[in-house]
C-alpha cells in the first residue's frame, strides 16, 4: 500500500473514531467523578490563586482541570466540554498508535489495523466520551513510548527532550503515569546495538544519557506542582488506594487473583474478546517477526495491570485504560498476516468486519440505549445504577432555568444530597456565575425538610429539594414537598431502580 491510499485510510478510520465519539456524546448520564473535574475547572478559572485545587482538595494532579478551565465558554454545556477534550486525546491516542506501530513492525497494514481497533474498541470509546483524566493519561503513554523507541533508535537529544516533556505530562495528568518513567529503559530493545564491545559499552553510556534528559525533564515538568499548596497530599491519596509493598509477601494472592479475573473479564466485553484473541495469537506471530518489539509491548501492556492487580485496593476498568493500546498493537499483528493469507480469495475485508462486528454493536448501544450495553458489572452500577450516576440533574437544570426566566425577580435555593461528587458539583456546573440561584449539599442520608430549606421559604425564596430515593427516608407529602418529577437510572440486577427524586419545598414546609 502505497503512503497516499494509507494516509486516505487513517483519515477514514479517524474520521469513525470522532463520530463515534462524539455522536450523542451525553447518553451516559454526569458521573460523580466527572461533576468534580469540571466543577473543579470552573473554580479556578474564577479564582486565580486556586488553580492546584484539585492536588490540595483531593491530591490530583491538575492538568486535565487545567485543560478543561482553559477551555470552558467554547461550548455552552461545560460537562460537554470536559468530554470534547478526551474525545481529542483519544484521537491523540490513535494517531500514536498508529506512528508506534509502524515504527515497531515497519507496516502500513499493522499500522492501520491497530488504529482501527483502537478506534471502535469499546473500551477506548467509552472512555474517550467522558470527561476523565484517563484518555489524557493514555495519550500520553502512548507517546511516552512512541518518542521513547524513536530516541533509542536514533539516540537523539531532541528526540529524547520530547520523551521527557510527554513523560512529564503523563505524571501532571494521573499518579500512574510514574509507570511509563520506570519502563522507559525497556525501549533501549529497540536500539541497534553495534557489535564491538568498545562501541557497545558506549552506545549504552549514551542511551542512559539520553534517558537521563527524559527523566530530568519530566521530575522539573511534576515538581511544578510544589507551586501550588497540599503538594504533599498527593502521596497521601495514593496510599489511600494501595496496600503497603508488604502486602507482597503477607496476602500475594489476595486481591491479586479476584482483580485478574476482573480485568479478563473487561477485556472480553469490552476490547472485545475477538480482539483479544488476536492479541494472543499476534504474541506468537510477533516473536517471529519482532522479538524485541513483542517484549517491550508485553511489558507496557502487561506490567501496570499486573501491578495493579497486587497493591490496589479497588480498581475498575478506566483504571487501565493507559495499558491497552499494546494489545491493540499485537492484535493487529496477527489480523494482518490472516489477512495476507485471505488475500487471494478476497476476503482479507471479511476477517476485520467480524473481528469488529462485536465492538460495533456494542458501541451502538452506548450511543443510543446504555443500559442495554452489555457493560461490565463494576461500570454498569457506577455509571448507570447508583448515586454516582447523574440520571436527571441535567433534565433539573433545564427546568431550573425555565423557572428562572419565568420569575426573573426572585432567588432560587435549591438544596441536594451530598457535600461532593454527583451532587451538588453536578447540577453546580449548570449555574456558574448566576447570582440568584444558590445550590447547597445539606446531607447524605436525608428524611425532613432540611432547617436551611425552611428557613429559605421563609425568606421568600423558591425553594427545590434534589436527593436519590435510596437516600430519602422521609414522607415527602408530611415534610411539605411536592415531587415535581423522577428519573428513574438504569435496572440493577434484581430490578430495583434507583430515581432522582426533585421536590418543590412548599409553604406546608413551613408548617
Amino acid at each position: 500500500m502505497t503512503w497516499k491510499w494509507t494516509i486516505v485510510s487513517l483519515v477514514v478510520i479517524v474520521v469513525v473514531a470522532i463520530f463515534l465519539r462524539t455522536y450523542n456524546i451525553l447518553s451516559i448520564p454526569i458521573f460523580a467523578d466527572e461533576a468534580i473535574y469540571v466543577r473543579w475547572a470552573q473554580v479556578m478559572k474564577a479564582e486565580p490563586t486556586l488553580r492546584f485545587l484539585p492536588q490540595a482538595s483531593e491530591g490530583k494532579q491538575p492538568l486535565f482541570m487545567w485543560t478543561t478551565m482553559l477551555s470552558l465558554g467554547f461550548l455552552n454545556d461545560p460537562l460537554l466540554v470536559g468530554r470534547m477534550i478526551s474525545v481529542f486525546t483519544g484521537v491523540f491516542s490513535l494517531l500514536g498508535i498508529f506512528l508506534l506501530t509502524h515504527r515497531l513492525f515497519n507496516s502500513k497494514n499493522i499500522a492501520l489495523i491497530a488504529a482501527l481497533f483502537y478506534a471502535v474498541s469499546p473500551f477506548s470509546v467509552f472512555f474517550d466520551r467522558m470527561a476523565l483524566v484517563d484518555s489524557m493519561l493514555t495519550a500520553f503513554g502512548v507517546w511516552s513510548l512512541y518518542f521513547g523507541v524513536l530516541a533509542a533508535q536514533t539516540r537523539r537529544i531532541d528526540l529524547a527532550m520530547l520523551t521527557g516533556f510527554t513523560l512529564g505530562a503523563a505524571w501532571l495528568t494521573k499518579s500512574p503515569g510514574v509507570f511509563f518513567l520506570f519502563l522507559l529503559p525497556t525501549t533501549g530493545l529497540m536500539s541497534f546495538w553495534p557489535k564491538s564491545k568498545s562501541r557497545f559499552f558506549s552506545h549504552g553510556i549514551r542511551l542512559l544519557g539520553l534517558w537521563g534528559i527524559s527523566w530530568f525533564i519530566a521530575f522539573v515538568m511534576y515538581n511544578i506542582l510544589r507551586l501550588g499548596p497540599g503538594f504533599e497530599q498527593i502521596g497521601i491519596q495514593n496510599k489511600k488506594y494501595l496496600f503497603g509493598i508488604d502486602h507482597i509477601w503477607t496476602s500475594l494472592l489476595n486481591p491479586f487473583t479476584a482483580h485478574v479475573q476482573d480485568i479478563t473479564n473487561w477485556f472480553l466485553l469490552l476490547l472485545p474478546g475477538t480482539v483479544l484473541i488476536m492479541f494472543l495469537l499476534g504474541g506468537i506471530l510477533a516473536w517471529k517477526k519482532s522479538r524485541p518489539a513483542l517484549i517491550l509491548l508485553l511489558v507496557w501492556g502487561l506490567v501496570p495491570p499486573l501491578f495493579v492487580s497486587e497493591l490496589a485496593k479497588h480498581i475498575t476498568a478506566r483504571y487501565i485504560l493507559y495499558a491497552v493500546p499494546p494489545f491493540f498493537i499485537l492484535a493487529a499483528v496477527s489480523t494482518a498476516y490472516w489477512t495476507n493469507l485471505l488475500k487471494k480469495l478476497r476476503m482479507s475485508w471479511v476477517l476485520i468486519l467480524v473481528l469488529i462486528i462485536p465492538a460495533l454493536w456494542i458501541n451502538y448501544l452506548v450511543l443510543t440505549n446504555p443500559e442495554r450495553a452489555p457493560l461490565p458489572r463494576v461500570e454498569r452500577s457506577g455509571y448507570l445504577e447508583e448515586w454516582t450516576a447523574g440520571t436527571g440533574i441535567k433534565e433539573v437544570a433545564e427546568y431550573l432555568k425555565i423557572e428562572m426566566f419565568k420569575n426573573p425577580n426572585s432567588h432560587f435555593v435549591i438544596g441536594t444530597e451530598g457535600f461532593f461528587g454527583t451532587l451538588p458539583d453536578g447540577l453546580q456546573i449548570y449555574f456558574e456565575k448566576v447570582p440568584s440561584i444558590t445550590i447547597i449539599g445539606i446531607g447524605v442520608y436525608i428524611s425532613d425538610a432540611h432547617p436551611r430549606l425552611v428557613d429559605a421559604k421563609k425568606a421568600g425564596n423558591k425553594v427545590y429539594f434534589v436527593i436519590n430515593s435510596d437516600r430519602f427516608t422521609g414522607d415527602a407529602e408530611k415534610e411539605g414537598l411536592r415531587l415535581i418529577k423522577s428519573y428513574p437510572k438504569a435496572a440493577r440486577p434484581d430490578g430495583s431502580r434507583q430515581e432522582l427524586l426533585f421536590f418543590e419545598v412548599t409553604e406546608d414546609a413551613l408548617k
